[in-house]
């Protein structure tokens, strides 16, 4: 009985799927004779999704090349032909005569399945639309420039490509759950645990563990918020999940103080102890979980470089007021000392860099915390200038200064950064200044 023949979309479609075993006549074609043809000729189906309509050619080609292609065409070419030319329908209609297979099946049997690349990118596409669709039917994307600069760079760079290519909607879409939880955190809700958070969002206690691509998608979206480069160290990471109010590490979470002494067990007595030697202590957040300290209202110093209390601890000692330091961006420590501070009755007084990273450290502290700004002000900023031998340019985008708009202004028209050592002196002096008023250890 007669094979029926198959329509030219069934061809492809079994090419597709893989042939149902040995076909006779099908060695003959795995000589190095056809091997270019072949190629050219699944270059062509998978690029048109299995059309026959076109033509492919094979450029000088050798003798055993122009005869196998002579045998397929019945066209006689003379030896020398530069470029010899088969219509697909015929190399189709030539192998299905040899093989019962057709071309589809052919190069199914021979090598690996076909592809049709249309219907990839056509598949891709929808994938990707929909991947966007997610992320910008999310109410950040109107409140937050941060989060729409941040969908943009991943559509921009490849990311969301890539995700729809390893079907990965999943991570995208908890990623904006993420930042939504995030963004929605007030300024004093209590911190989050890194793993306790993972498993709130995701139901997996490690999925915002580093290198996974929902760490990565995340990290790159509060780089964004945070104005900061991308992570590229555990200790930056750390930090800026610290911005967020998520601990990665509580040990690591910590605040350099000098001269508060506390009330309470554990912790309030080594502060105490430190305290009355004019020693500095390094504070955990772990510790200030599990030793809660009562603080009495005192007038608190702040700075950002360990170099200021360095200086005072080794000229002012035990006479020191109390100075705490964030040692660059203030820790999720800092701030639940600093909140327990003002909570107390303290004024905070905060002194930073003079640099737009420093300027903008100090004016969350300020929002934060009410803090006052400790001689911060543009006088105090061309003081340094002229009392500064370096010429440290500014580098960044400017950032306001609420507190004293002319210290914006000045900083750009001078374009210099004035960092704390350099104006240590004046710091100092006013430690020194407040010592009468400061009760001191007891």
């Amino acid at each position: 009985m007669r094979t029926p023949t198959r329509t030219r979309n069934e061809r492809f479609g079994r090419g597709m799927s893989g042939s149902d075993g040995p076909e006779p006549g099908l060695d003959r074609y795995r000589g190095p004779e056809y091997r270019r043809l072949l190629a050219a000729a699944r270059r062509s189906l998978e690029r048109t999704g299995g059309q026959l309509t076109g033509r492919i050619s094979v450029a000088d080609p050798d003798d055993a090349e122009r005869k196998a292609i002579i045998g397929i065409t019945g066209v006689h070419q003379p030896a020398g032909t530069r470029r010899m030319t088969v219509p697909l329908a015929e190399l189709d209609a030539a192998l299905s005569r040899a093989t019962g297979l057709g071309l589809a099946g052919v190069l199914t049997a021979l090598g690996e399945p076909l592809r049709n690349r249309p219907a990839e990118t056509a598949l891709l596409a929808g994938a990707r639309t929909g991947l966007i669709a997610v992320a910008q039917d999310s109410p950040l994307t109107e409140s937050c420039p941060w989060y729409r600069t941040w969908l943009a760079d991943l559509t921009g760079d490849g990311t969301i490509t890539r995700l729809a290519k390893l079907d990965d909607a999943r991570a995208l879409a908890e990623a904006v759950r993420v930042l939504e939880f995030l963004a929605a955190r007030r300024a004093d809700a209590p911190p989050v645990a890194l793993p306790a958070l993972a498993a709130r969002m995701t139901g997996d206690t490690k999925a915002l563990n580093h290198g996974s691509t929902l760490a990565t998608l995340i990290m790159r979206a509060l780089a964004l918020r945070e104005g900061v480069a991308r992570p590229a160290s555990a200790a930056q990471r750390r930090e800026l999940w610290d911005l967020s109010g998520v601990i990665v590490d509580d040990l690591a979470s910590r605040v350099l103080v000098l001269n508060l002494p506390a009330q309470g067990d554990g912790l309030a007595e080594w502060l105490t102890g430190a305290a009355r030697y004019g020693t500095p202590f390094q504070v955990t957040l772990q510790q200030l979980d599990a030793h809660p300290i009562r603080l009495a209202p005192a007038r608190i110093f702040a700075c950002e470089n360990p170099a200021v209390l360095r200086r005072a601890c080794a000229e002012l000692g035990p006479m020191c007021p109390p100075l705490l330091c964030a040692e660059g961006q203030p820790s999720t420590a800092f701030h639940k000392l600093v909140r327990l501070a003002v909570a107390s009755g303290s004024e905070l007084a905060y002194h930073g860099d003079f640099d737009w990273p420093g300027i903008a450290i100090t004016a969350k502290v300020i929002d934060r915390h009410g803090a006052r700004p400790w001689r911060m002000t543009a006088g105090d900023y061309l003081s340094g200038v002229k009392a500064g031998d370096t010429a440290v340019a500014l580098a960044g985008d400017p950032v306001p200064t609420p507190w004293e708009p002319e210290l914006r202004e000045a900083m750009r028209a001078t374009g210099r950064a004035i960092y704390e050592e350099t104006v240590a002196d004046q710091l100092l002096a006013d430690l020194r200044e407040a010592w009468p008023r400061w009760p001191g250890p007891r």
